[in-house]
């Protein structure tokens, strides 16, 4: 290190680490969680597991018929017993995902129908091939910490397409998967399938490397199978990321603030469900919250209520100490353009300062009807840029160079200092897709767009081996065991 002594010694001296953003105060965030309290407390919530319906009521819920009211104390109870912090683990149980206080972890969208085919660019239907296709696309993005499938395959049966999914994904990555079900079948099939390669269930529950994902769209009610889902999941002490997909002013209140009561509400009645299943289990909670466009009918994904909702969402999480589940990276946009870079960059900037802790939707397009590898690549690229800004300034004797400037005098170059080529790499971001090159160079190097340079490296990256390949004897077990719910099914 280049270091100059420091001449003074300060007290009550305070430092930003990081840039300091937050959309809601603590007290904010309070109004809201207290608020969510007395809704489910005097209002309740509608269950429609006959199962949770019993936890609930035997715990001390008031329970009429399916519609149950959650006592504040039993809430705050589960919140207590909820970790506050959930690990996920690469394939070879090595820690990457570390969800607490305000860490960041981005990875893919998914529930797309259709897919941006990486060879011809033409749009088509979602197979199982585009799903391993995905894993090793981000196998090889630095910036992307998780992966999911892009959308449903159809070349599979559709009531274990889950399972067929999960298989593509982990023969073709070590990172760590984000998983959608549908059911508790399909929980318990991607459990087994996940224990099977982690060497059994306690290896699984020590070093998750899978995290189950199951959404909720309606407000204050709770479908039953999502409750299975996250009480099959509590069971097993197996993550899960329960998310709210919410539209202001259809499925919630037209104001924002509203919009995030009616999810945390959600969220917290599905947590009590969880943590009376087996205290301790791991629970993340957030999701996609959104506007209704009556002019377009339609509800974007690019909007910045989008963001806004998002990041109040997670601060009222974090103020919780409840790891939290973000949403962005995608575009409303129908080709990569302007529009597509600037929605998807936006929102992956704003939930980062955000400190959401696990942040989907990377390559979404059209309002999540087409998945994009170009654009996964191009918001990798965003992310790193992110990262940078959210890394902010550090300010010390050696950073602000006051030795260096007056040995260098007025008018003097700072190239050939010792403290310029000690910092060249580490003070500035390189990127790896972005242009800065002259016209004339630019030119010369085939005046490729950002567009052209983001499918070339797509596809230079599907030639790429992931290392630590799984075993032929998991691979296979693996298979029987997809085969075996598909004929039981």
């Amino acid at each position: 290190m280049y270091t100059t002594r420091s001449l003074f010694t300060r007290a009550n001296y305070e430092i930003n680490q990081t840039v300091s953003w937050k959309m809601l105060s603590d007290d904010q965030c309070e109004e809201i969680v207290m608020t969510a309290f007395e809704l489910l407390e005097r209002t309740g919530v509608d269950v429609l597991s006959p199962g949770a319906v019993s936890k609930l009521e035997n715990a001390g819920c008031l329970a009429a018929g399916n519609r149950v009211r959650i006592p504040t104390a039993m809430v705050e109870q589960a919140l207590r017993s909820a970790p506050s912090r959930v690990t996920l683990c690469k394939r070879n149980g090595k820690r990457a995902i570390l969800m607490e206080t305000d860490n960041v972890h981005y990875g893919p969208g998914t529930g797309s129908d259709l897919t941006i085919d990486v060879e011809t660019g033409e749009t088509r239907k979602m197979l199982k091939s585009d799903v391993a296709n995905i894993a090793r696309i981000c196998g090889g993005l630095k910036h992307i910490d998780f992966v999911t499938n892009f959308g449903t395959p159809t070349d599979v049966p559709e009531a274990t397409a889950p399972l067929h999914e999960f298989e593509a994904l982990v023969c073709n990555t070590i990172k760590p998967i984000l998983q959608p079900v549908k059911n508790k079948a399909q929980a318990a099939a991607v459990i087994e399938m996940a224990a099977t390669v982690a060497g059994g269930f306690e290896a699984l529950r020590f070093d998750p490397f899978t995290c189950l994902y199951v959404t909720q769209s309606e407000p204050l009610l709770l479908g039953k199978d999502e409750l299975d889902v996250v009480m099959e999941a509590a069971d097993k002490m197996v993550p899960v990321a329960f998310a709210n997909n919410l539209i202001a002013g259809l499925t919630a209140p037209e104001t924002s603030a509203g919009t995030i009561v009616v999810a945390l509400a959600n969220s917290l009645a599905a947590l009590v469900v969880s943590q009376l299943t087996r205290e301790g289990a791991p629970f993340i909670t957030g999701g996609f919250l959104t506007i209704d466009d009556r002019a377009n009918k339609m509800q974007p994904y690019g909007a910045p209520e989008v963001s806004l909702m998002g990041a109040g969402f997670a601060n009222v999480l974090r103020f919780l100490r409840l790891p939290s589940l973000g949403f962005a990276g995608a575009t409303d946009s129908k080709v990569t353009d302007a529009q597509s870079g600037l929605e998807s960059a936006f929102s992956i900037l704003h939930a980062g300062l955000a400190g959401t802790n696990m942040i989907y939707g990377a390559g979404l397009m059209e309002s999540s009807a087409v998945s994009s590898p170009y654009l996964l690549v191009m918001a990798d690229e965003v992310m790193a840029m992110t990262k940078r800004i959210m890394d902010s300034l550090e300010v010390n004797e050696d950073k602000m160079a006051r030795g260096v400037i007056d040995e260098v005098q007025p008018g003097g170059h700072y190239l050939s200092e010792p403290h310029t080529i000690y910092y060249f790499r580490k003070e500035q971001f390189w990127p790896a897709l972005m242009n800065r090159k002259r016209f004339d160079d630019w030119v010369a190097d085939g005046a490729k767009t950002l567009g052209v340079r983001s499918a070339e490296k797509t596809q230079s990256l599907l030639k790429l081996r992931e290392p630590d390949a799984l075993p032929s004897e998991i691979s296979q077990k693996l298979a029987e065991i997809v085969a075996a719910v598909e004929q039981r099914m």
